[in-house]
């Protein structure tokens, strides 16, 4: 049986979800997830026809990123048509789940090349986009807590209340991924991880300008202070987080490249990781958001692991509420989780967010010469992904 082995992992910076004032607003979500499949491949030597599959990861399938945005991405690019693609919806786990099924085709024969990836441009097309048709005359069921307006802010609080998790411990959360994030970069931790991209200038009727400008950073982070955070607006009245303490709406792409072991060691390319276990759980739909508790309960059951074999923790900051809950029952040592800072700073493009997150853990583990990572997120109906990497 064929072993499926990460041998690289890219991203784009990560722009402000808002048109205009996004500095990757101006690409067509096509061309955005374009760049990371394009980039994964050109610094492997990889010839795109021999690319066997690509699966990505995309929540809201409407407008641009409707009709198959990840065959769109690789075809805009005009290198070859020969790859098989497809686009998955499994919300804010996407993207991570598409490297799952990538990394099972490997290992089942199928294929002995295949990209796993993810776009989300929400600057273009707004969280939602393709739910929000309604048929005349016709209705949905009532009490569904995944589908109601404000269902993701309720159900953040209700994670909150139920762990006992203060508004201050939010705000110290928050604080922290910002601090963290600007650690990160101010060390250069992020460079290895992310492409530069010559992004198009749009002017205030939100059309390109003809003028480019280069593209390197994360765009969310901000100097900010825990008094600055204490003085933000509640989400709804009576709710603990704030615009500091949950996940910014954003732009980016993030792709993974795996081969079989015996396909990279032909090619002369290293195998940098592998999955040692991954899942995607249903979680109770009253807490929404608190898929990473049951996730990382099936991957330790499924592994035999537990939290003292992780060397590194990537939890999504979709709400400071969920990691904190995560934490209450794990117990980790918070010194390995998010490290560099997390959603709340960095901004979370939702389609993408899973790929992102594997290749930041990819690459701490490399730089700190450590072994093992936790990837895990909460996702909307109510699910929850987890995947644990062992470097090699």
């Amino acid at each position: 049986m064929a072993e499926a082995v990460i041998v690289d992992a890219l991203r784009t910076p990560i722009g402000r979800g808002k048109a205009i004032v996004g500095d990757l607003s101006g690409l067509h979500a096509a061309q955005l997830l374009a760049l990371t499949q394009k980039a994964v491949i050109d610094k492997a030597g990889v010839d795109p026809d021999d690319v066997g599959q690509i699966i990505g990861g995309c929540v809201t399938q409407a407008g641009e990123q409707a009709s198959n945005v990840t065959r769109t991405a690789w075809l805009s690019m005009g290198i070859g048509y020969a790859p098989g693609a497809m686009t998955v919806d499994a919300q804010c786990g996407s993207a991570q789940a598409a490297n799952h099924m990538i990394a099972a085709l490997i290992n089942n024969g199928t294929i002995d090349i295949g990209i796993g990836c993810g776009i989300e441009s929400m600057s273009r097309i707004r969280l939602g986009d393709s739910s929000r048709y309604k048929p005349a005359g016709r209705s949905r069921p009532t009490q569904w807590p995944w589908d109601e307006a404000q269902g993701q802010f309720h159900a953040a609080q209700r994670i909150a209340d139920n762990r006992g998790i203060s508004r201050l411990e939010l705000e110290e959360f928050g604080f922290r991924s910002q601090r963290l994030a600007k650690q990160a970069w101010d060390n250069g931790w992020y460079d290895q991880e992310v492409i530069s991209v010559d992004a198009p200038i749009t002017g205030e009727d939100g059309n390109p300008t003809g003028k480019t400008k280069v593209v390197s950073r994360d765009q969310g982070l901000r100097d900010t202070t825990m008094a600055a955070l204490a003085g933000l607006k509640p989400v709804y009245e009576g709710a603990y987080h704030t615009a500091g303490t949950s996940s910014q709406i954003s732009d980016g792409s993030a792709a993974v490249l795996w081969m079989s072991v015996d396909e990279a060691k032909r090619r002369g390319l290293k195998p940098r990781a592998r999955i040692v276990t991954n899942v995607v759980v249903g979680t109770d739909p009253y807490y929404l958001l608190d898929g990473p508790v049951d996730a990382t309960r099936e991957l330790f059951k499924k592994s035999g692991m537990n939290m003292g074999d992780i060397d590194h923790v990537e939890i999504n900051e979709a709400f400071a509420a969920v990691c904190l809950s995560w934490a209450r029952v794990y117990n980790p040592d918070m010194d390995i989780v998010n490290p560099q800072g997390g959603a709340i700073a960095l901004g979370h493009p939702v389609g993408s967010t899973g790929a992102r997150l594997i290749t930041t853990a990819l690459h701490a583990l490399e730089r700190e010469d450590q072994n093992i990572a936790l990837i895990t997120m909460c996702c909307g109906a109510s699910i929850g992904t987890g995947t644990i990497i062992e470097r090699i």
